[in-house]
């Protein structure tokens, strides 16, 4: 299953909404992935989500395959939806 989200933060995705990120990505059992422009970040890696750049603006598919696949996409396309909740 994917969608495609859209960072809406003006800071993009930084230290904060990468850490919101990986922790609700750590609550479901399935494999969980962004992909910008070919490249490829598991969802469970601060690291790895910060070498996306991912700018305000940055649209990435958000990929997810296991038992909770579809639960995962609706949480984690919720966080982005909601600004990763920051003001």
């Amino acid at each position: 299953m994917h969608r495609t989200v859209t960072v809406l933060n003006p800071e993009g995705l930084h230290m904060r909404p990468a850490d919101k990120l990986v922790r609700a990505a750590t609550a479901f059992q399935c494999q969980i992935e962004l992909e910008r422009a070919g490249q490829i970040a598991d969802c469970r890696s601060m690291i790895s989500l910060l070498t996306l750049g991912a700018m305000q603006g940055c649209e990435l598919v958000l990929r997810a395959q296991g038992p909770d696949a579809d639960a995962a996409i609706e949480a984690i396309s919720h966080l982005f939806d909601s600004q990763f909740n920051e003001p």
